[in-house]
This record gives C-alpha cells, sequence and structure tokens, in this order.
C-alpha cells in the first residue's frame, strides 16, 4: 500500500507539471520549480532526490488522468466502434486548438531524454503508452474485434503520428485525419470478423 502524497510533494509536482509542460523538461532548472511552487530548493531536495525523479513524478502524474480522460471520451461517444475510436481524435484535435497545447508529455520527454534509455520518466511513458495500447485493445475486444492487439497498436501509431505531426505544423486537422483513418481501420477490423 502506498502512503498518500504529501501537499507539498503535490504542490511541488504541480508547478514542475505546468513548468516541464509549457516548457520542456531541459529548459525548466529545479530553481524554478522552487519558485513556482513557492518553495526553498532545500525544501524540494527533501522531497525529491534529483531533478530526474521530479521528472519521472511529472509523467506519473499525468498517466491515469491521460488514461481516463481518452477513455471517457471514446465511452461517451455515440456510434460503433468506429465513431467511438474517432471520438478520441475529435477530441484530440479540440484541445490541440488551445494555444497552451504543447503536445504529449510523454512523447515531448522521452525525445528530450533520448539518449538516456534507463532513465526513470522513460520507464513510466513506457508504462504510459502501453496501459493506454492496452486499454485500447481491451475496447476493441469488447466491440467483437478477433485481433485487438493488432488494431489497438495501428491506432496507437496513428495517434502518436498525427502528435509528432502537429507539433511541427501546429495543425489539428492532422489528428483528425488521423482520426478518420483509425475509424476506417476499426470498421475494416469489424467487417473482417464479421466474415
Amino acid at each position: 500500500m502506498t502512503e498518500p502524497e504529501s501537499p507539498t510533494r503535490k504542490r511541488i509536482v504541480d508547478a514542475a507539471s505546468k513548468l516541464f509542460y509549457a516548457e520542456g523538461i531541459r529548459a525548466v532548472s529545479v530553481d524554478a520549480v522552487a519558485e513556482k511552487a513557492g518553495l526553498t530548493k532545500r525544501t524540494l531536495y527533501y522531497h525529491f532526490e534529483s531533478k530526474d525523479e521530479l521528472v519521472a513524478a511529472y509523467l506519473e502524474a499525468r498517466d491515469q488522468p491521460n488514461l481516463k480522460l481518452m477513455a471517457g471520451w471514446f465511452d461517451a461517444a455515440g456510434g460503433g466502434l468506429p465513431e467511438k475510436v474517432e471520438a478520441i481524435f475529435q477530441n484530440l484535435a479540440r484541445a490541440a486548438r488551445n494555444p497552451r497545447w504543447k503536445g504529449c508529455g510523454f512523447l515531448r520527454t522521452a525525445a528530450e531524454l533520448a539518449a538516456l534509455p534507463g532513465h526513470p520518466a522513460i520507464k513510466i511513458g513506457v508504462r504510459h503508452k502501453a496501459g493506454f495500447e492496452s486499454w485500447l485493445a481491451s475496447a476493441c475486444a469488447a466491440h467483437g474485434i478477433a485481433a485487438p492487439k493488432e488494431l489497438a497498436r495501428q491506432i496507437v501509431l496513428l495517434m502518436d503520428g498525427a502528435f509528432a505531426i502537429m507539433l511541427i505544423h501546429r495543425d489539428p486537422a492532422y489528428v483528425e485525419a488521423a482520426g478518420r483513418a483509425a475509424a476506417a481501420l476499426a470498421g475494416a477490423a469489424l467487417r473482417e470478423t464479421a466474415v
């Protein structure tokens, strides 16, 4: 059983989350996080042994809320599997229209830490992406897809590709196009299952 997070630790993670997401992890110093949290650097280091541990906590804090948000979009959508899958992408496109949107925090962090594959934040990113893919495979299976893991992987590839290209072009139309492609894949998988 894990202990509940202390209010001070939560304050530090909240401050780090805002700064890391907005500016990137390498651009943000521990001093800046402490200042944003309204604490001393010494207090920050009492709760986190290193910046690496703080970066990992930032991603850990995003994990379940992000999964819950996407599952909520899926569940709230009307229609069958294709429409539900496309709804995730439509909602991502809507989020991307917000000027504060900076893409997927997990992918951006992985890009910044590409030379450090053993970094604790990379491990959390791997777990997050695998968790989303696993959830999506279960949702596809519940809709009768014969090969749900393969379909989930294809949809994740479309989603992460859309995240990457939107960071370059800043155009949510890419995620909308990826959503239509994902819906088409889901529809084709349903037809193949029915045969």
